[in-house]
């Protein structure tokens, strides 16, 4: 593993912050705000987020597209939280509401919802439409980084 430090945007003030890769595990805090960088959940992205935790960051992060109303969006939320669990910290989880982050989600030309988007140095690397559970998301997830 790099010595270099890496990169990883604060879920709560949306800073960047440099953390040794052999500290990921010792549950490092913000440098600004204090609070834990990972905290077994994933963190809620819009139009003004997205692309800080998107670019600025050295982990892959796994984004599920989805919307309140849609019921397959509602069953799978448990699963992505369990998923944030088992993946974190080597893996950022996000959730981006499409009507509330319109822009991304016209951007990522999100067609149905959930869909599952991975994106590691910033570019989108792989796409999965559908529920899934959360064995299936870490399965999924695994084998395409």
């Amino acid at each position: 593993m790099s010595t270099d430090p890496l990169h990883v945007v604060c879920p709560h003030c949306h800073t960047t912050n440099r953390v040794a890769a052999a500290a990921l595990a010792q549950a490092p805090d913000c440098g600004k705000c204090h609070r834990p960088l990972f905290d077994g959940h994933p963190v809620a992205l819009d139009d003004a987020t997205f692309d800080p935790h998107i670019n600025r960051s050295h982990l892959p992060v796994l984004v599920d597209f989805w919307a309140p109303w849609c019921g397959p969006c509602r069953m799978m939320a448990p699963h992505f939280e369990a998923a944030a669990r088992e993946l974190e910290p080597h893996l950022r989880l996000a959730k981006v509401d499409t009507e509330a982050a319109r822009q991304t989600a016209a951007r990522f030309a999100i067609r149905s919802i959930p869909t599952l988007a991975l994106f590691v140095g910033g570019r989108e690397v792989a796409r999965q439409p559908g529920a899934m559970g959360s064995a299936d998301i870490v399965r999924w997830v695994r084998q395409k980084i």
